[in-house]
Protein backbone atom coordinates (compact mmCIF):
# COMPACT_ATOMS: atom_id res chain seq x y z
CA UNK A 1 0.00 0.00 0.00
CA UNK A 2 2.78 2.76 0.88
CA UNK A 3 4.51 2.00 -2.63
CA UNK A 4 0.98 3.01 -4.22
CA UNK A 5 1.10 6.20 -1.99
CA UNK A 6 4.68 7.04 -2.46
CA UNK A 7 5.40 10.04 -4.58
CA UNK A 8 8.77 12.15 -5.17
CA UNK A 9 6.65 14.17 -7.53
CA UNK A 10 7.13 17.63 -7.14
CA UNK A 11 5.36 20.15 -4.84
CA UNK A 12 4.11 22.02 -7.93
CA UNK A 13 1.61 18.69 -8.51
CA UNK A 14 -0.87 20.03 -6.38
CA UNK A 15 -1.80 22.24 -9.29
CA UNK A 16 -2.45 19.07 -11.77
CA UNK A 17 -4.61 17.91 -8.97
CA UNK A 18 -6.59 21.13 -8.42
CA UNK A 19 -7.26 20.97 -11.48
CA UNK A 20 -8.69 17.60 -12.30
CA UNK A 21 -9.99 17.65 -9.16
CA UNK A 22 -11.82 20.56 -9.26
CA UNK A 23 -13.52 19.75 -12.65
CA UNK A 24 -14.79 16.22 -12.07
CA UNK A 25 -15.78 17.27 -8.52
CA UNK A 26 -18.16 20.25 -10.65
CA UNK A 27 -19.25 17.66 -13.18
CA UNK A 28 -20.25 14.96 -10.35
CA UNK A 29 -22.40 18.19 -8.43
CA UNK A 30 -23.75 18.75 -11.96
CA UNK A 31 -25.40 15.65 -12.74
CA UNK A 32 -27.61 16.15 -9.58
CA UNK A 33 -27.87 20.04 -9.93
CA UNK A 34 -29.09 20.13 -13.58
CA UNK A 35 -29.90 16.15 -14.30
CA UNK A 36 -31.80 17.37 -18.01
CA UNK A 37 -28.65 18.66 -19.08
CA UNK A 38 -25.67 16.97 -17.62
CA UNK A 39 -27.31 14.11 -15.38
CA UNK A 40 -29.93 11.32 -16.44
CA UNK A 41 -31.23 12.91 -19.45
CA UNK A 42 -27.96 13.54 -20.94
CA UNK A 43 -27.24 9.99 -20.46
CA UNK A 44 -30.28 8.47 -21.93
CA UNK A 45 -29.38 10.58 -25.10
CA UNK A 46 -26.41 9.38 -25.11
CA UNK A 47 -27.94 5.86 -25.34
CA UNK A 48 -27.08 4.30 -21.89
CA UNK A 49 -29.13 1.45 -20.56
CA UNK A 50 -30.82 2.89 -17.12
CA UNK A 51 -29.38 6.08 -17.22
CA UNK A 52 -31.49 7.30 -13.87
CA UNK A 53 -28.80 4.36 -11.84
CA UNK A 54 -25.84 5.23 -14.19
CA UNK A 55 -25.97 9.17 -13.96
CA UNK A 56 -26.14 9.33 -10.31
CA UNK A 57 -23.29 6.52 -9.74
CA UNK A 58 -20.97 8.25 -12.59
CA UNK A 59 -21.95 11.65 -10.49
CA UNK A 60 -21.38 9.79 -7.31
CA UNK A 61 -17.78 8.48 -8.35
CA UNK A 62 -16.88 11.84 -9.70
CA UNK A 63 -17.34 14.04 -6.73
CA UNK A 64 -15.83 11.50 -4.21
CA UNK A 65 -13.03 10.81 -6.87
CA UNK A 66 -12.83 14.48 -7.43
CA UNK A 67 -12.60 15.08 -3.48
CA UNK A 68 -9.66 12.73 -2.86
CA UNK A 69 -7.67 14.30 -6.15
CA UNK A 70 -8.01 17.70 -4.40
CA UNK A 71 -6.57 16.70 -0.86
CA UNK A 72 -4.33 14.30 -2.89
CA UNK A 73 -5.04 11.16 -0.64
CA UNK A 74 -5.60 7.62 -2.61
CA UNK A 75 -4.63 9.81 -5.74
CA UNK A 76 -3.63 6.79 -7.77
CA UNK A 77 -6.37 4.94 -6.75
CA UNK A 78 -8.69 7.48 -7.49
CA UNK A 79 -7.58 8.29 -10.81
CA UNK A 80 -8.35 4.92 -12.14
CA UNK A 81 -11.84 5.02 -12.00
CA UNK A 82 -12.33 8.92 -13.56
CA UNK A 83 -9.73 7.44 -16.35
CA UNK A 84 -12.68 4.76 -17.28
CA UNK A 85 -15.00 7.81 -17.10
CA UNK A 86 -13.34 9.78 -19.41
CA UNK A 87 -12.07 6.96 -21.92
CA UNK A 88 -16.42 6.48 -21.78
CA UNK A 89 -16.71 9.96 -22.42
CA UNK A 90 -14.61 10.17 -25.46
CA UNK A 91 -16.17 7.05 -26.53
CA UNK A 92 -19.54 7.90 -26.35
CA UNK A 93 -19.77 11.42 -27.36
CA UNK A 94 -16.23 12.35 -29.31
CA UNK A 95 -15.95 9.48 -31.37
CA UNK A 96 -19.54 10.41 -33.01
CA UNK A 97 -18.62 13.70 -33.31
CA UNK A 98 -15.36 12.55 -35.34
CA UNK A 99 -17.38 9.97 -37.24
CA UNK A 100 -20.17 13.06 -38.09
CA UNK A 101 -18.21 16.13 -37.93
CA UNK A 102 -14.67 15.02 -38.69
CA UNK A 103 -11.16 15.57 -36.79
CA UNK A 104 -11.34 19.49 -36.11
CA UNK A 105 -14.63 19.79 -34.72
CA UNK A 106 -14.00 16.48 -32.52
CA UNK A 107 -10.36 18.08 -31.58
CA UNK A 108 -13.00 21.65 -30.19
CA UNK A 109 -15.18 19.65 -28.36
CA UNK A 110 -13.17 17.13 -26.73
CA UNK A 111 -10.50 19.68 -25.32
CA UNK A 112 -11.58 19.39 -21.73
CA UNK A 113 -11.74 15.63 -22.03
CA UNK A 114 -8.58 14.89 -23.15
CA UNK A 115 -6.96 17.71 -20.71
CA UNK A 116 -8.36 15.43 -17.70
CA UNK A 117 -7.17 12.09 -19.07
CA UNK A 118 -3.82 13.07 -19.68
CA UNK A 119 -3.85 15.37 -16.11
CA UNK A 120 -5.53 11.92 -14.23
CA UNK A 121 -2.49 9.62 -16.58
CA UNK A 122 -0.30 11.97 -14.97
CA UNK A 123 -1.17 11.43 -11.43
CA UNK A 124 -1.32 7.88 -12.16
CA UNK A 125 2.32 7.60 -13.15
CA UNK A 126 3.54 10.03 -10.52
CA UNK A 127 1.04 10.61 -7.77
CA UNK A 128 0.17 13.12 -5.55
CA UNK A 129 3.31 15.12 -4.88
CA UNK A 130 4.43 16.56 -1.92
CA UNK A 131 2.11 18.33 -0.58
CA UNK A 132 -0.77 15.68 -0.10
CA UNK A 133 -1.83 13.48 2.28
CA UNK A 134 -0.85 10.70 0.55
CA UNK A 135 3.07 12.12 0.94
CA UNK A 136 2.59 12.63 4.35
CA UNK A 137 1.73 9.11 5.32
CA UNK A 138 4.25 8.36 3.60
CA UNK A 139 6.67 10.49 5.19
CA UNK A 140 7.54 12.44 2.12
CA UNK A 141 9.94 14.95 3.34
CA UNK A 142 11.61 15.84 -0.39
CA UNK A 143 10.69 19.35 -1.09
CA UNK A 144 10.43 19.61 -4.88
CA UNK A 145 9.45 22.33 -6.18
Amino acid sequence: MKRLLSTSASAATVLIRLMVGAVFLSEGLQKFLFPAGVGAARFAKIGFPSPEIVAPFVGCWEIVCGVLLILGFLTRFAAIPLIVVMLTAIATTKIPILLNDGFWKMAHEARTDWSMLLGLLFLLIVGAGQWSIDAMLCGGSEKKI
